[in-house]
């Protein structure tokens, strides 16, 4: 299910269906080979996805990003599996996860995890952060002396303390907080895979860069895979290894993040960079 790194279409600067594509290295945990997702709407259909492919390889960070509308988070839903394609595969760990149902499905869910855009939306408002937590681990069947080990130590990664969060509701923490349990309720389900879907789009500049601060240390301590869909050029190249570029339902461009910065090959890459400060500061995260 790899890509072979030989191929013609695998050059720099090459094209292939109209996809720039340019060298992946390292053996994938997460692909999706010719993804695509047509809805139906009056007098024809739109094809939010069109037949795309991607290597999500162990620890690493692969930025989708793209404008409201590109298709971005179509992409994310389909590999989540709260979606279903209309047609291609998505492969985990080898094995085609594409349509299974049941117990694979959910075992499928316990390894790739996601923390969606809104944070405030996510919880029950009527219940405290410690509740909210302990019954995501009830339904995981985790038993309650475990499961408080597990929050803890999740709260940990993300900065937070028990004292900090387990006894406010939703409402008396910032957006930042709110943010961060969340990536903390996703961590305790001991995920390989953290799938970040406009994840601090909603936050103010200084609790972005916190969000992303912790994203960047997770991957590191944990050896966590990391896909973060974002419309901010800016924000992938901050954070991730490689970036792939979506305009309409393709993938227009994809390569490390020093190529794409420095290098860009899409007349629709160059247009996202140009709406951005000079970004070459941020590839001291890549060090």
């Amino acid at each position: 299910m790899t890509e072979s790194t030989t191929a013609p279409d695998a050059s720099p600067g090459a094209e292939a269906g109209g996809m720039i594509t340019r060298s992946e290295a390292g053996t994938p945990l997460l692909s999706c080979r010719d993804l695509t997702k047509t809805f139906s709407v009056a007098g024809g259909s739109i094809t939010a996805v069109d037949s795309v492919s991607l290597d999500f390889p162990a620890s690493s960070v692969l930025a989708v990003v793209g404008e409201s509308g590109s298709g971005k988070s179509t992409l994310a839903r389909m590999l989540l599996r709260l979606m279903p394609a209309t047609s291609g595969t998505i492969s985990f760990r080898d094995q085609d996860v594409t349509r299974i149902k049941g117990q694979e499905l959910r075992s499928y869910w316990s390894e790739v995890q996601a923390v969606f855009q809104d944070p405030f939306a996510s919880f029950n408002q009527f219940f405290t952060v410690g509740s909210l937590l302990r019954r995501s681990l009830k339904l995981a069947g985790v038993e309650k002396e475990e499961g408080d080990h597990l929050i803890e130590e999740c709260l940990g990664y993300v900065g937070l303390t028990p004292k900090e969060a387990l006894h406010k509701f939703p409402h008396q923490m910032s957006g930042g907080q709110r943010q961060r349990v969340m990536v903390a309720r996703a961590l305790m389900m001991r995920p390989t895979v953290l799938l970040a879907d406009e994840a601090t789009s909603m936050l103010d500049a200084s609790l972005r860069v916190n969000v992303l601060n912790v994203l960047h240390d997770l991957r590191h301590e944990l050896g966590l895979t990391v896909l973060f869909i974002t419309h901010d050029i800016g924000q992938a190249c901050y954070l991730a290894d490689r970036v792939a570029v979506m305009e309409h339902g393709v993938v227009v461009e994809r390569g490390s993040t020093e190529e794409v910065i420095f290098s860009p090959q899409a007349e629709y890459t160059k247009r996202l960079l140009a709406d951005v400060p000079d970004l070459r500061g941020s590839l001291k995260h890549h060090a």
